[in-house]
């Protein structure tokens, strides 16, 4: 199949005109996961207001006033809220920009969920424009539509453009900063392209303008991610092996950019690495063990990124591997042909931002004898990921031939599918069932029994749980459930009309369930309740699991 350049160029603007509306259509369609309402409980500036449960029932009204700004009558009472919120910040693992910029949007907007995923959704609109230019910059316009199309529908990026977390915008500023650098070395190379000259405003012919742009996208990057640090390397490497005449001058751009975030780094991260919980990255004792493990990451995160996206969730750990194996063979085919070609500089710009980040990553887990690269699924290298596209994008542009309009549109199927059938097949309403049944008999005194006390399960229940009902909740590890509900049973006789027993599949603190710890619990309800009803909730990963278990009170005369 050969298309026309015009045809191709209408079915890439078509394709980005999808990346938008999934976007649009996707900022409420879950509810908030577990990090997210983390998120927003950081935004609001009271985070150090948080309890975690105790072992009497606790109203759950009162957690869902620390998911709102505090009442503020003066700007004084601004000033403290800031204050509050960053001294929140100093226990959390990352830098504070992102919650920053969370924290004003919140002020702006509220705390719903299509208000607060808005600004994210929004940094990943300016990441995709950002990969047009950057595209552009070095493949002309049809390459940066195709560039900005494959970001742009691209699984997991799309999952974190959904995402209260810091990855969308950690793309944002790493793809400004790679596309400013590149626009900078065009002005200062010989081998200048027109690409970067023609049909541009003045402004964006302006060296002074593309070093503005690179001194603060850095800066900005850093202070959203730590990991960002590695990133400084590769821009490193971009320079001197593309400008390597002008090292100083851009060495100073960088430099100005670390010179910003020295506030920060002075004050907050040196009370962040006394928090600092490294020992989650152990790694084994065995050496082939742990080379077996890295490689695998290394192929995990490939998969992830370029295929799998967020159904990683619920794959099991064979199928990621296999899928990262197929994502390995098709970016060593990218990079043969592109050799083949003869097309040096756009290849070794494509691995420098793509591959050389990676394996990076993967040298400084192996000399520290840590496993980072594959935590979270990969979100941790997201700033790998436009890399990794843009070889794929220079392969199809310069090295793919008879095959090249096939293989793009059947890519942009391929994403378009998983997208789809992500965000229609798997949807995320456990709460939001709860909360019906609650809203059934609103004023009916309840107790909820939960065998987490992670504040992630305790926060998500009081969001989306109605404040106005008379709930409370009894929050405990599995080992310690059923005394405490034996004791809260005896102090409070007859109180609660309707028990509802949350059995979390991974409560994140503690361990689960076991069958013996469940009959206790199950003996000491039907002791005065009656099982009325029993489903199992499910959202798109292991900590939306529960199994849910409505008890009424038989010794109640309405019941």
């Amino acid at each position: 199949m050969k298309l026309s350049k015009q045809t191709l160029i209408i079915t890439l603007l078509m394709a980005l005109g999808m990346a938008v509306i999934l976007r649009i259509v996707n900022l409420g369609s879950r509810e908030f996961w577990y990090d997210e309402v983390l998120s927003l409980l950081l935004s609001t500036g009271q985070k150090n207001s948080y309890q975690h449960p105790t072992d009497m029932p606790v109203l759950l009204s009162n957690y869902i006033n620390v998911l709102k700004l505090p009442i503020e009558n003066n700007f004084n009472d601004v000033a403290q809220t800031f204050v509050n919120f960053l001294k929140g910040l100093v226990a959390e693992p990352h830098p504070p920009l992102f919650f920053i910029e969370q924290h004003f949007w919140l002020r702006l907007w509220g705390n719903s969920e299509v208000a607060m995923r808005s600004l994210v959704a929004l940094f990943s609109l300016g990441s995709i424009g950002c990969a047009y230019g950057l595209g552009r910059c070095l493949l002309g316009n049809q390459g940066g539509l195709l560039f900005a199309a494959l970001l742009g529908l691209n699984p997991y990026y799309l999952f974190h453009s959904l995402n209260v977390r810091m990855y969308a915008s950690l793309v944002f500023w790493t793809l400004l900063s790679s596309w400013s650098l590149l626009e900078l070395i065009s002005r200062n190379s010989a081998q200048r392209s027109l690409n970067s000259l023609i049909l541009k405003p003045v402004f964006l012919n302006s060296k002074w303008f593309w070093t503005f742009l690179l001194i603060i996208s850095v800066s900005a990057g850093f202070m959203t991610f730590y990991y960002f640090a590695f990133w400084l390397i590769v821009l490193g490497a971009l320079i001197l092996l593309l400008n390597p005449q002008r090292w100083w001058q851009y060495a100073l751009y960088l430099f100005s950019s670390i010179i910003i975030t020295i506030p920060w780094l002075w004050w907050g991260t040196r009370q962040q690495l006394r928090n600092a919980d490294l020992g989650r990255f152990a790694t084994t004792n065995n050496w082939l063990e742990a080379m077996l493990k890295h490689s695998q990451e290394f192929l995990d995160v490939l998969g992830i990124h370029l295929l799998l996206g967020d159904w990683v969730s619920i794959a099991p750990s064979w199928l990621i591997t296999l899928i990262g194996i197929i994502a390995l063979t098709i970016l060593v085919w990218c990079i043969w042909s592109l050799w083949y070609n003869q097309e040096y500089r756009l290849l070794t710009i494509g691995l420098l931002l793509g591959i050389f980040p990676l394996l990076l990553m993967l040298t400084f887990d192996i000399i520290t004898q840590k496993f980072t690269l594959g935590f979270g699924w990969g979100r941790s290298v997201i700033f790998v990921l436009p890399g990794l596209l843009l070889l794929v994008t220079i392969y199809l542009e310069k090295a793919a031939k008879k095959w090249k309009d096939i293989t793009i549109i059947s890519l942009l199927i391929i994403y378009l599918t998983v997208n789809i059938t992500d965000f229609s097949l798997r949807s995320r309403s456990m709460f939001q069932q709860i909360s019906n049944i609650i809203e059934k008999q609103p004023d009916t005194p309840t107790l909820i029994v939960m065998n987490s006390q992670a504040w992630g399960h305790v926060l998500r229940l009081a969001y989306y749980l109605p404040s106005t009902s008379p709930v409370s909740l009894l929050a405990q590890n599995s080992d310690e459930l059923a005394s405490k509900l034996e004791k809260t049973l005896q102090s409070t006789t007859n109180q609660y009309e309707r028990i509802i027993w949350l059995d979390s599949q991974r409560p994140v603190w503690g361990k689960p369930t076991t069958e013996k710890q469940k009959e206790k619990v199950k003996a000491m309800l039907e002791k005065q309740f009656k099982l009325e009803e029993s489903k199992t909730l499910l959202g798109t990963w292991e900590l939306d699991d529960f199994t849910f278990n409505l008890y009424q009170n038989y010794t109640k005369n309405n019941f």
